[in-house]
């Protein structure tokens, strides 16, 4: 297996895309917060297009308590309708377009290309759409509909960045909390399994698809 650093001028400027209030925590939250510790001068846009009322007060405490180490940090929480994004993408779109004359990442984290939930889908497409020239990973939710692949690329985490990360997520997102799937169990469970399939030092990993990398 291939190993290649990720070095400080890499990840200078770093966008976060989430179709959702807590998909970016959820997918790729331990790499941010891993990231911020190895490196004081980072620039994140963190953006999530579907985040109204409850959530969107969730959304900003917990996005705030992951980019509180940021040199320099933009949320922009937007409330398109849950479960209607493919519906309403030239709004989206819209969005998109303009945040690529606002902000040029090193990094991108979205959504994953063959995730099974249509949000998530239509904001991986439009990611792609919109930025040519950068290096974009896309994250993983579980869910119910059983749609994890095989990642190709992972980031290693230690026990206590884990641990962090889960517990703010528990935290921040109680109006979730009634869901089956949105326990401890579920989130511990996943980043151990990344570990093992890239035999992660501290047993732990985020897993993430990318298509193309250029060396």
């Amino acid at each position: 297996m291939l190993k290649i650093g990720l070095d400080n001028q890499l990840q200078k400027r770093i966008l976060c895309v989430g179709a959702h209030s807590d998909d970016i925590e959820i997918g790729c939250g331990g790499t941010i917060l891993r990231f911020l510790t190895e490196n004081d001068k980072i620039e994140i846009y963190w953006i999530v297009f579907g985040a109204d009322t409850e959530r969107a007060v969730e959304a900003r405490r917990s996005a705030n308590f992951f980019l509180k180490d940021a040199k320099q940090k933009k949320i922009i929480l937007k409330n398109f309708r849950d479960g209607f994004f493919p519906y309403i993408g030239g709004e989206i779109k819209e969005c998109f377009e303009r945040l690529k004359k606002e902000f040029f990442p090193d990094i991108i984290f979205t959504h994953y290309r063959n995730d099974l939930h249509q949000d998530h889908r239509i904001i991986s497409e439009l990611t792609y759409n919109t930025f040519r020239d950068n290096l974009i990973l896309e994250y993983e939710i579980p869910k119910f509909d059983g749609d994890l692949g095989s990642p190709n690329l992972f980031i290693h985490l230690n026990k206590t960045i884990c641990r962090k990360k889960i517990s703010k997520v528990i935290t921040y997102f109680s109006s979730q909390s009634e869901k089956e799937w949105f326990t401890e169990d579920t989130f511990w469970s996943i980043l151990r399994l990344r570990g093992i399939e890239s035999n992660a030092p501290d047993k732990y990993a985020e897993g993430f698809y990318c298509r193309k990398i250029i060396i």
